[in-house]
């Protein structure tokens, strides 16, 4: 179990991490900018081959890799030719598409994961009504288990998630469900109820409800390539805004912290994943590689939103931010980073041996 859980978790961070690396490096081999050493991992050098100015290198520890761009310290002694593919002598907006194309491959990857993931098909319950609780808008019209709910207002359905959609969607007034019961057409008029529950972040939210749940059927739903690509930009838009709004309610203390997980936590999940096949650990894949993405984004020096804060400054002040300032920040940064690396790892040792 262990030995599953570290090998499915060195197996999906360095593909996510080496994804991102990817980003920066194909950008800054588009714009022309010196590439010195593209490592897939990190620590000492296990192998590598130097092509053109490149060094690709595989190196010991495999959570991870990282690009070496040339001049990037703006301590480098450069030569006059090589001051030209220099980062650091790059215009602002070609600096911040570097830094970006990090982030972006990791938004990308998920795309390419979700597309594959809905091309090759995923699980969806059915219509078919696995149980109706007493006292409710269902039980009173008449409802019962192993109904198939064929229509709502006429418009068909055949997934339990269009049936769910449409009855939160009505508001609460009277929807006419069309069921089937062995072979039978039945039609009942029913007034969904107000409800009160929490959503994914424990806040009361309202909702219409009318007193079913699902059947353990299901069926495997598979789409053409072109849809497949159009629900993966959906998923990943969908679950990046969740990520955004995750940190936001973080911060505005609706969501605890210690629901934040480290590397013990990721590895435990990797290799529950990995166990159920590879669908679900690309499943797993992609939802972390948003996750990859947007943390790099948030304003923090030494993370890619913390350069690019630096360079939108710069880019709306015409010169750059004070070097001094900038080592500061970057200190601070360093700082926060490692006491949430302790905070996270903390997390995951109470979850195993309890408070």
């Amino acid at each position: 179990m262990i030995g599953i859980n570290i090998l499915s978790v060195i197996i999906l961070l360095g593909i996510l991490i080496f994804v991102h690396e990817l980003g920066h490096f194909l950008v800054a081999k588009w714009f022309g900018v010196g590439v010195l050493k593209f490592s897939l991992g990190f620590g000492p050098r296990l192998i590598g081959r130097k092509v053109g100015d490149t060094e690709y290198l595989i190196s010991m520890i495999p959570l991870g890799g990282y690009v070496k761009l040339l001049g990037e310290s703006e301590s480098s002694d450069l030569s006059p030719e090589d001051e030209k593919r220099s980062f650091q002598n790059q215009p602002v907006f070609k600096r911040m598409g570097i830094v970006f194309a990090g982030p972006l491959f990791n938004f990308l990857f998920a795309v390419v994961a979700f597309t594959l993931i809905y091309s090759v098909g995923v699980p969806a319950h059915t219509s078919r009504i696995g149980a109706v609780l007493e006292n409710t808008p269902a039980s009173t019209a008449g409802l019962r288990s192993g109904d198939i709910v064929s229509a709502i207002d006429g418009k068909e359905i055949s997934k339990w998630a269009e049936l769910a959609d449409m009855i939160y969607e009505s508001g609460g007034r009277e929807l006419v469900v069309t069921v089937d019961r062995t072979g039978a057409v039945l039609h009942f008029n029913i007034v969904p109820e107000k409800t009160t529950g929490q959503n994914i972040f424990g806040e009361e939210v309202e909702s219409y409800k009318i007193g079913v749940s699902a059947s353990e059927e299901t069926v495997i739903e598979r789409v053409n390539p072109f849809r497949a690509f159009a629900q993966g930009m959906s998923q990943t838009w969908w679950f990046t805004k969740l990520t955004w709004l995750t940190v936001v309610k973080i911060i505005q203390k609706v969501v605890s912290p210690k629901t934040l997980g480290g590397p013990i936590m990721i590895a435990q999940m990797s290799g529950q994943y990995a166990k159920q096949g590879f669908i679900p650990f690309l499943f797993f894949m992609a939802i972390l590689s948003i996750n990859l993405g947007v943390l790099n984004l948030l304003p923090i020096p030494v993370l890619d939103g913390g350069h690019l804060l630096f360079y939108g400054i710069e880019a709306v002040t015409g010169r750059e931010v004070n070097l001094k300032w900038r080592e500061m920040a970057q200190q601070l940064g360093f700082f926060v980073l490692i006491m949430l690396m302790i905070f996270v790892f903390y997390n995951d040792i109470v979850r195993i041996f309890g408070e």
